[in-house]
């Protein structure tokens, strides 16, 4: 009797030891899958080169494409973005008298080959793309702000320039992403369709509206001054106040565009927008 008992207690703890034994092997291996998981299983979105950079808000921002630009650089990947609306792809974007709107597209190739970067005039970004123009529009650049400063007193500050057909995508799709495509295309230009990729495009502003993007710009001492001399240096206003069916985008003090200075001059004294002029 005693023996059998004995047998019996000795055949528990087999038993007992044998499914301690299977449970810790059960864990292991569940550690094991928990630390190494296979590559499909991996999560990418760590890489932070392929999240949008945040931008900073603008108290107002139009359909040019003249949004904030991102401190950093855009997106390593090109974002995918709806392609513009059916329109006449430019085939001389390097032009200075080049009309870009929503139904003239540039290139997503294009990019101007005589960039050079804004080393004498203030600026207010870092992120050393939108501190590019093309050098004959930066030339007037220096010459329209040193008159500024020197006629009457003014500082003027180059807040963004040159801008790719990349970047343009990635800030259009993250307004997209955060407002819907309907409120986005009211304030934001479709990458090709953005006067910024040319060069010949530049954003300003002055310390009366804290060296942001505010319509309120054209109503500065700074900025009235910009509208009536520009053209003198070659620019002109790109979208002035009540041509918005016109040019497509509202009314935009601070957004100056190069033409050289004898067109410039032709279209001020036309008192016409490009398109108009162009007609």
């Amino acid at each position: 009797m005693k023996r059998k008992k004995r047998l019996k207690i000795r055949r528990n703890i087999i038993i007992i030891t044998a499914l301690l034994l299977i449970l810790f092997g059960v864990m292991l291996i569940r550690e094991k899958i928990h630390k190494d998981p296979s590559p499909a299983t991996e999560d990418h979105d760590d890489n932070v080169e392929n999240e949008p950079v945040e931008e900073e808000e603008t108290q107002f921002e139009t359909g040019s494409g003249n949004e904030e630009e991102p401190e950093e650089e855009p997106w390593a990947e090109e974002p995918v973005v709806e392609a513009p609306e059916q329109g006449v792809v430019i085939e001389n974007p390097e032009k200075t008298d080049v009309l870009v709107n929503r139904k003239r597209n540039l290139p997503e190739s294009y990019v101007p080959e005589d960039l050079v970067t804004l080393s004498d005039v203030p600026t207010v970004l870092s992120n050393p793309e939108v501190n590019q123009m093309r050098s004959t529009a930066y030339e007037a650049l220096k010459e329209l702000f040193k008159a500024a400063q020197e006629e009457e007193g003014y500082e003027l500050h180059a807040r963004s320039g040159y801008r790719s057909y990349y970047t343009q995508a990635s800030l259009y799709s993250s307004y997209v992403e955060n407002n819907g495509q309907a409120a986005a295309d009211k304030f934001s230009a479709k990458p090709g369709q953005s006067e910024h990729q040319t060069g010949l495009a530049m954003d300003i502003t002055c310390e009366a509206v804290n060296y942001r993007l505010d319509e309120s710009f054209g109503e500065t001492e700074e900025g009235k001054w910009v509208a009536a001399n520009a053209h003198r240096f070659g620019y002109i206003i790109r979208y002035p106040k009540e041509k918005e069916d016109i040019t497509g985008y509202m009314y935009e003090p601070w957004h100056i565009r190069y033409l050289g200075t004898e067109l410039a001059e032709k279209v001020y004294d036309s008192g016409l927008t490009l398109e108009e002029y162009f007609q």
